[in-house]
């Protein structure tokens, strides 16, 4: 079966009891293990339990086909019911999963990690479509979720959130759920003995890495500059932020843009439509706002934003580098920035 989003957190919960093998696929690196890991503790409390948690590398498992059914058969030596774990894997593990499903008789949890594979592949069709399997999508949060995970996060430590910081966080974060609860987690270290956690804090703790490799990853792209926004990329990738969480940012800040010059042309001052937004802009990212109200009518956005959505359907769907969609989608709404700028100035 399928696990639509809305069901995930219910299933990781409380799995079926005939559940036997779960496939988490999709962009979202961070989220994909806390979901295996949360799936793989209702089989197995100690992870780290060498005799009941066996992890094999999908490149293993396609040279020795065998050898995942032989570890989902063997019994553990202490006892209890096992999880084997195949991380890194993609449709060169159809076969082996198929031959697996088709053997009767073993009682291991099988769990499968597949990053960056698409919705429409053969993998996700077969544990889709097995009665004791489920595949589940795992791709960058949305804004919800994100602050979700802060509160979640900063609450375990004692501590409570200003809905300014909040604002700040969910708008600068992106959308990786191990980044996201990374840097919560680092906040929580720097509010140590505070109640609460204002936007000067949040600020402070992690506007410094995780902001400005986004900030000038969208300044780049909607400011028409290709040279900023290929070195934001770079610096990003080499962080190891995943993407399509860069894709959501961008995508996010489409949006916002579009209020902006939809309030620009019907009369405001650029400055105006961005103190108008709600919650409010950052204030440095405030002038690099205007500058792109002054770049960008509401058509132009639109436009951008459809290229930042078919892109976004690209990652999911086909099997194409997510980073070379992404980059691609983001240049081209730099290069509608220089030429359909320079006309929105000239009006």
């Amino acid at each position: 079966m399928k696990v639509a989003d809305r069901a995930v957190d219910r299933f990781l919960k409380r799995p079926d009891a005939g559940l036997r093998a779960v496939l988490f696929y999709g962009n979202d690196v961070g989220l994909m293990r806390e979901r295996a890991k949360a799936i793989a503790r209702t089989v197995v409390e100690d992870l780290a339990d060498p005799f009941r948690v066996v992890e094999l590398q999908a490149k293993t498992v396609r040279e020795d086909p065998a050898r995942l059914a032989d570890e989902a058969a063997a019994i553990a030596f202490t006892g209890g019911r096992k999880v084997v774990w195949v991380r890194d894997a993609g449709d060169g593990l159809t076969e082996a999963a198929r031959s697996l499903f088709d053997r009767p008789g073993w009682d291991a949890l099988v769990i499968v990690e597949a990053p960056e594979l698409a919705s429409r592949s053969k993998l996700v069709a077969l544990f889709g479509e097995d009665d004791g399997a489920a595949a589940v999508g795992c791709y960058p949060d949305r804004e919800e979720a994100i602050e979700r995970a802060v509160e979640e996060t900063l609450a375990s430590h004692g501590l409570e959130i200003a809905p300014d910081a909040l604002a700040f966080l969910s708008e600068h974060l992106g959308g990786d759920r191990g980044v996201t609860r990374s840097e919560a987690e680092k906040l929580a270290l720097y509010c140590a003995g505070q109640k609460s956690v204002t936007r000067a804090d949040a600020v402070a703790a992690v506007g410094d890495s995780a902001a400005v490799g986004f900030d000038d990853a969208v300044a780049g792209a909607f400011e028409g500059d290709p040279p900023r926004l290929s070195r934001a990329l770079g610096r990003l990738k080499a962080e190891g932020v995943s993407p399509v969480a860069i894709l959501t940012v961008a995508e996010r800040h489409g949006h916002r843009l579009q209020l902006v010059a939809a309030a620009v042309a019907a009369g405001s001052s650029p400055g105006a439509a961005v103190k108008g937004l709600r919650p409010p802009v950052f204030f440095a990212a405030a002038e690099s706002l205007e500058r792109q109200a002054r770049l960008w009518g509401p058509s132009q956005v639109a436009r951008a934003i459809g290229l930042l959505t078919e892109a976004d359907l690209r990652c999911r769907t086909t099997g194409s580098p997510a980073q070379a969609i992404v980059g691609q989608a983001l240049q081209a709404v730099a290069s509608l920035a220089r030429r359909d700028g320079r006309r929105q100035v000239a009006t």
